[in-house]
């Protein structure tokens, strides 16, 4: 059997998404019964399915030459070795803090999808990476139907367990454990909608919208409506722009107030005059934070780990805490050296990619981080590293080819031909996956390449 990863990973990806529908059984059954679990005594349920469908996906990704050649050079080599090295001495700066091994363990957890991040990375750079999302979005539908009908079901009957809902019972939370983890998977679901080059498929960015604003979430409403407000920015003429962009700011603010309201939260404490967390942030920062040791190095990986919070209770360990933010989780686990590290990572993600809506992927990914460790959550961490690998894969040469979706008068695509530097970076642009790839990229960057010389039969 010839493996060809290109062909079958939308498949996958939508199998290990639709997971999430599983994996959290027991506690959903418990929050129907109007019963909230606690940290340390919470049912650990189905969440190794998760698991094994990860590593049959990686598995199934080292079994195709393609991408081992293409995601395994040496450029990513170095990158994964250097983090590795980091890590190792977070490790051991932890075990001189006296904490347990499985500690510092537990504060890796936020890698344990980066290898999806690099099969996005060589989908990028393979030039398929249009034609993954599109078939991996369209059966994103049947996800959205599912959830959604549970959510209706739960928004009208559900005990009030985190809350009222705008339609009068429980704030839904679908088939994850709380309102919060529902909404952040509705709104990345959001995002994925709206990458999508069909109006058929983008329009499903508004139902999943929807189900983010009745969850109650502040992130997840505020997170889509990014996404949508983006959209709306690209739709617009170029000469329109700015008066969309002038009232952004207050916009902002108005819809944060809004979202913070009982009415959408469900929530009396949701109100921003009565938020609490950045109060306990600097409290927990003051209290850990006692030199510039603890500053640049962090104070012990895994403190902020969620998983430490769920095994051992809140409080089990000194300076541990309950990571409201992945920013404040990066700063505990690998210090401020750390932090900075994966900001300027970001950027360089921008600089370098060609992906043409890669300022919209960024951004999500940039806000979905402030309120919660969005990488400890699935199954939005599976999908956006995915994500990250995949904008920063795609270079530059080959999204010249395409039609650019944000900025159409700076497309570089006339009648399906590239201009002659198009043309030129198209002919020097890497072509792994070549084989695998030619039906999978749309019609007119092929015709465009195969007249130029550039295509391999």
């Amino acid at each position: 059997m010839k493996i060809s990863l290109l062909r079958q990973l939308p498949v996958l990806l939508f199998t290990l998404v639709a997971l999430s529908a599983v994996v959290a059984l027991p506690q959903v059954e418990s929050a129907w019964n109007g019963v909230k679990e606690v940290y340390g005594e919470q049912d650990f349920g189905f969440r190794l399915l998760r698991e094994a469908m990860l590593a049959f996906i990686v598995l199934y990704a080292v079994l195709d030459p393609a991408f081992r050649r293409t995601a395994l050079s040496p450029k990513v080599g170095l990158f994964l070795a250097l983090l590795a090295g980091y890590s190792v001495f977070e490790i051991g700066y932890g075990l001189s803090l006296d904490l347990p091994l499985v500690v510092p363990m537990a504060g890796l957890r936020v890698f344990e999808y980066l290898p999806l991040g690099l099969i996005g990375l060589a989908v990028g750079l393979s030039g398929a990476g249009e034609s993954v999302l599109a078939r991996f979005t369209s059966l994103l539908r049947i996800y959205i139907a599912l959830e959604g009908a549970l959510a209706i079901a739960q928004a009208l009957w559900a005990p009030p367990l985190f809350g009222v809902s705008l339609l009068g019972g429980g704030r839904p939370f679908g088939t994850f454990v709380s309102p919060n983890l529902f909404g952040a998977a509705m709104a990345t679901c959001t995002l994925f909608f709206a990458l999508d080059s069909r109006r058929a498929i983008r329009r499903w960015a508004y139902a999943s919208t929807f189900l983010a604003l009745l969850s109650g979430s502040r992130t997840a409403v505020l997170s889509a409506l990014l996404v949508l407000f983006f959209r709306l920015y690209a739709a617009a003429r170029p000469r329109d722009r700015w008066a969309l962009a002038m009232p952004a700011p207050l916009l902002s603010m108005v819809l944060l107030i809004a979202a913070s309201s009982p009415l959408v939260s469900g929530r009396e404490d949701a109100d921003l005059s009565k938020e609490g967390r950045v109060a306990l942030w600097e409290k927990m920062l003051g209290d850990n934070i006692d030199g510039p040791v603890s500053l640049l190095f962090g104070w012990g990986l895994g403190l902020g780990s969620n998983t430490i919070n769920v095994v051992f209770g809140s409080d089990h360990f000194p300076g541990q805490f309950d990571s409201d933010s992945l920013y404040l989780f990066l700063l505990n686990g690998f210090g401020l050296l750390g932090l900075i590290a994966y900001l300027v990572f970001m950027g360089f993600t921008w600089r370098v990619s060609g992906f043409p809506h890669k300022g919209l992927a960024m951004a999500f990914i940039f806000v979905a981080g402030l309120p919660f460790n969005l990488w400890e959550y699935f199954p939005q961490n599976a999908m956006l590293m995915f994500l990250w690998g995949l904008v920063m894969g795609t270079p530059i040469a080959v999204s010249s080819l395409r039609p650019n979706v944000f900025h159409p008068d700076r497309s570089q695509v006339s009648g399906g031909k590239p201009s002659g530097g198009a043309a030129t970076a198209a002919s020097a642009a890497p072509r792994p996956w070549s084989r695998n790839v030619r039906g999978c990229i749309p019609t007119e960057a092929r015709g465009a390449i195969r007249e130029r010389g550039a295509w391999e039969r």
